[in-house]
């Protein structure tokens, strides 16, 4: 019985080793998901490098490779970020004199600035706007050149570069982003305190003041951006906070025509004819403000206030001025205008305007045609045929009285000083 229970035995533990030793199933690979995040910090090799040989990397690097670099992974990002904070490195690549006298230089300084822009937007992506403006412009607050009268250098590049680099860093950020940079950089700047010192004042005494305040606005807000939709934008922001008469002021500052000299020309508006091509900028930006439809609080008597307050700054302007601003501000606006004056019943004023219309339009090359239709569209507005009668017989004493003007002046040699709204 013995013998017999160990032979059992042997039997079992004989089948159970033939069990164990058969063939195991043919293997079969699995797929594993690995995530940015772990193949960075398992597989990247840069954070096994000591920190100086890591800053001996970026060294070589430009300021677009740094910035494409930047976007690897979070740990990078953030490594990068305190790479470029850094006294050293701001003291190497941020350019900070722009009175270079070479368009080669310029073109180099501007570059510049246009790839720190694409460097700190993308190096800056995982954070807060708040905290992005307040880490990006804690780099460049101190540089003289980005600050309202603080360089006195004639030819300074320095707001067309802040102006690039602020258009390359919020390319793209919606409305409440931009929004929110505005009150930035008005905060940063005291932009709205010094607009409010400019434009309460009388016109050409703070001359400085003015010029200052056009170069900052035009260059660094308003004509970077190609797009007029942005442009739109970044001028609405600056007009809104404003009254109308304040705004037309602020119209003027930024878009009127310049003397040679540099300074503004307030009084060249009203003592004579200006021509084509110093009234075109002024024209532009009531276009971009009223020609479209889709800006924001813009009506048609808000273009009509600022208009008639633009044209008596710092005086009433001389007729041909009004005339030449209407035709560059084209059919529609300058019908609407003329529209306006005549339900009002102003016929001598109106009658004026259209007879230095033609004369503008004869001086710049325009098709005749085009007043003719002008005043063809006016004569609907009156109701009744007495009303279009006089409107017409106006015109004609108009026509007579100016020409007259016209040859008495020219015998005198003073036809510059002729007529004034």
């Amino acid at each position: 019985m013995r013998k017999a229970s160990r032979n059992v035995g042997m039997y079992t533990l004989t089948h159970k080793s033939r069990l164990h030793k058969r063939t195991p199933p043919r293997y079969r690979p699995t797929r594993t998901i690995v995530t940015r995040s772990q193949s960075s910090s398992s597989g990247c090799c840069f954070h096994k490098l000591p920190s100086e040989v890591f800053d001996m990397i970026l060294d070589k690097l430009s300021v677009l490779e740094i910035s494409v670099f930047s976007m690897v992974s979070k740990e990078i990002t953030r490594y990068v970020a305190n790479y470029i904070s850094t006294l050293a490195w701001r003291n190497k690549m941020i350019i900070q004199s722009f009175h270079r006298s070479t368009c080669l230089e310029q073109r180099f300084t501007i570059g510049r600035y246009r790839d720190l822009g694409l460097l700190f937007k993308r190096c800056t992506l995982l954070l807060p706007t708040k905290d992005r403006l307040k880490f990006i412009f804690s780099k460049f607050s101190q540089i003289p050149c980005f600050m309202l009268e603080q360089c006195l250098t004639p030819d300074c590049i320095g707001f067309s570069s802040y102006g690039v680099f602020l258009q390359t860093l919020i390319a793209g950020w919606d409305e409440l982003e931009c929004n929110r940079v505005f009150s930035f950089l008005c905060d940063l700047t005291n932009l709205l305190q010094k607009t409010e010192t400019v434009i309460t004042g009388k016109p050409g005494v703070r001359w400085y003041q003015e010029l200052q305040l056009r170069l900052f606005c035009r260059q660094v807000l308003l004509d970077p951006w190609p797009n007029q939709p942005d442009c739109q934008f970044w001028l609405t922001q600056l007009l809104k906070p404003w009254p109308m008469v304040s705004q037309a002021h602020l119209l003027f500052i930024l878009y009127g025509p310049l003397r040679p000299e540099g300074i503004l020309g307030w009084q060249d508006l009203v003592e004579r004819g200006l021509p084509h091509g110093a009234l075109w900028d002024l024209a532009r930006a009531i276009l971009l403000l009223f020609g479209k439809p889709e800006v924001k609080d813009w009506t048609t008597n808000s273009m009509l206030t600022i208009l008639e307050e633009i044209i008596v700054i710092p005086q009433p302007w001389h007729v041909e001025n009004v005339a030449r601003l209407l035709v560059l501000c084209g059919s529609s606006l300058c019908y609407t205008v003329l529209a306006s004056k005549a339900v009002n019943g102003r016929l001598l004023e109106i009658s004026r305007l259209i007879v230095y219309i033609i004369l503008v339009c004869e001086k710049d090359g325009y098709h005749m045609s085009w007043a003719v239709k002008l005043v063809q569209q006016i004569c609907k507005v009156f109701s009744s045929p007495p009303e279009r009668f006089r409107f017409i017989q106006q015109l004609e004493n108009m026509f007579s009285e100016v020409t007259r003007e016209i040859f008495e002046f020219s015998v005198t040699g003073e036809v510059g000083q002729l007529s004034v709204v």
